[in-house]
């Protein structure tokens, strides 16, 4: 599966593709995520797009621009997403487009009634992306700082509001002998559902 936007498209990453992430990861303050992504992955195989990793890629040169996620998703249909940039990538509006995709994709799920979201309280950029894409503080502080929500019932007066819906949505096979999926070159028939948003 990848949702494509105007600049971007998200992979969310399968278990060779978390391990990938992490053997090429120097950031030490990235390293206990990325290996807990990948552990809840593999212990809710049924719902590992929620645990793992979305790898953030150019469509034009396929470069790795970043990566979100969505902390798992909680019985109260309100999962939480996370991201973050490689520095050259920041302040372009690459985290705006990811998270608002991403958040498109997450109310087409079943039972999924809010995203929410924690920034630092000194991340000013980080909070003009959830601004941007429509969340609001909840006036509550969490482990990291404020905690914002995007509800499903407000997403029609929010910035998401021009694509509710997908222009494009189709499942793509393909019976070829190499691949890219998930950033790995693979020998395999890949079968991904593309989700195309304007």
């Amino acid at each position: 599966m990848q949702l494509i936007t105007e600049r971007l498209f998200l992979i969310p990453l399968q278990p060779d593709g978390m391990r990938a992430l992490l053997a090429r990861t120097t950031d030490p303050e990235l390293i206990q995520p990325y290996t807990d992504m990948l552990d809840l992955s593999l212990a809710h195989p049924e719902q590992w797009v929620w645990y793992t990793a979305w790898g953030l890629y150019q469509n034009d040169s396929g470069d790795w621009v970043g990566d979100l996620c969505f902390k798992g998703l909680p019985e109260n249909g309100q999962p939480e997403i996370g991201y973050g940039l490689l520095p050259e990538y920041e302040h372009q509006g690459y985290a705006t487009e990811a998270v608002r995709a991403a958040c498109r994709w997450a109310f087409e799920q079943p039972g999924v009634t809010a995203v929410e979201a924690e920034t630092a309280p000194d991340h000013a950029a980080s909070q003009a992306v959830l601004h941007r894409v429509g969340f609001v503080p909840t006036g509550t502080m969490g482990a990291e700082g404020p905690r914002f929500i995007l509800r499903l019932d407000s997403i029609a007066k929010s910035a998401l509001s021009p694509f509710t819906s997908p222009s494009t949505c189709a499942i793509i096979y393909s019976n070829i002998a190499v691949c890219v999926f998930n950033g790995l070159a693979t020998s395999a028939n890949c079968i991904s559902q593309i989700c195309c948003y304007p």
